[in-house]
C-alpha cells in the first residue's frame, strides 16, 4: 500500500475508515499525539516516543487501548505494509466515544488512530527562514495535544511572510517554534531552553543534545 490508516482496531487506506461522530477529537481536540520518521522496516526513535506519547496521554487522563510494547508491535507491523521506503509515522489517542459533554465519564476506552504515508527528508545543509512572534498559545506545552490551532496560525502567518517557521516568545524568553524545538549555537556553545511546561520535550532536541555530549562539546539548557 501506498498510505495506510487504523482506527480503533480497524485497517484500510485513509480514505476507506470512518470515525464516529461522537468521537471527542471531534468537538474538543481531546486527544495527544506523536510522530516520527519509518524507513528501512523501523520507527525511528521507537520507545522515545513512545514514552513521550504515554507520558501526554496520562497528564490528560486519557486511557491508551495497549501497552508500550504491542503499540510498538503495532506501528511496526503497519510500516511493513507501506510500500515506500521513507514515511512518515504518526499516531494518536482520543479520550474516547461519548456524547458530547465537557466533563467526561472516568475509564472510557481510548481510541486509537495510526496514520502511514510517504514523506521526504529535508535538506540538512539548506537554510531556512524564521519569523518570530508572541506565543499566546496555552501553558501545557509539554503535553503533545492534538489542539494545535495556535501553532496552526503562527506557521500559516510565517509562510505568509515568506519564512519556513515561525519562533515563538513569552515577553524575553524564547520558547520554540511552531512546530519544532529551537536551540542557539553561540561561540561554541549550543543553547537550548530547559523542558518545563512551556516547551515540547523534542525527541530530535533529546538525541542531538546526547550526541553533542558524547563528543565532548559544550551544552547549556538554559533560557534564551
Amino acid at each position: 500500500m501506498e498510505s495506510i490508516a487504523y482506527y480503533d482496531g480497524k485497517i484500510g487506506a485513509p480514505e476507506e475508515l470512518m470515525v464516529p461522530f461522537n468521537d471527542r477529537v471531534h468537538f474538543f481536540g481531546d486527544g495527544c499525539y506523536d510522530a516520527t520518521v519509518g524507513a528501512n522496516g523501523k520507527v525511528y526513535l521507537l520507545q522515545d516516543h513512545l514514552d513521550r506519547f504515554f507520558t501526554s496521554a496520562k497528564a490528560l487522563d486519557i486511557n491508551i487501548p495497549m501497552s508500550k510494547a504491542e503499540l510498538g508491535r503495532l506501528l511496526t507491523d503497519l510500516l511493513a505494509k507501506v510500500d515506500s521506503k521513507v514515511n512518515f509515522v504518526y499516531w494518536h489517542v482520543t479520550r474516547g466515544v461519548e456524547p458530547r459533554n465537557h466533563v467526561y465519564e472516568e475509564g472510557v476506552p481510548g481510541k486509537l488512530w495510526v496514520s502511514i504515508r510517504p514523506n521526504t527528508l529535508n535538506d540538512p545543509d539548506k537554510p531556512i527562514r524564521l519569523n518570530s512572534e508572541e506565543d499566546t498559545r496555552f501553558y501545557h506545552c509539554n503535553i503533545k495535544t492534538l489542539n494545535l490551532i495556535p501553532s496552526v496560525l503562527a506557521n500559516q502567518r510565517a509562510v505568509e511572510r515568506g519564512c519556513d517557521e515561525a519562533v515563538l516568545h513569552r515577553g524575553s524568553r524564547v520558547t520554540e517554534c511552531a512546530h519544532s524545538n529551537i536551540s542557539m549555537l553561540k561561540d561554541g556553545v549550543l543553547h537550548t531552553a530547559p523542558t518545563d511546561e512551556l516547551i515540547l520535550p523534542g525527541i530530535t532536541r533529546k538525541s542531538c543534545l546526547e550526541l553533542l555530549k558524547s563528543w565532548g562539546l559544550k551544552v547549556e539548557e538554559r533560557l534564551i
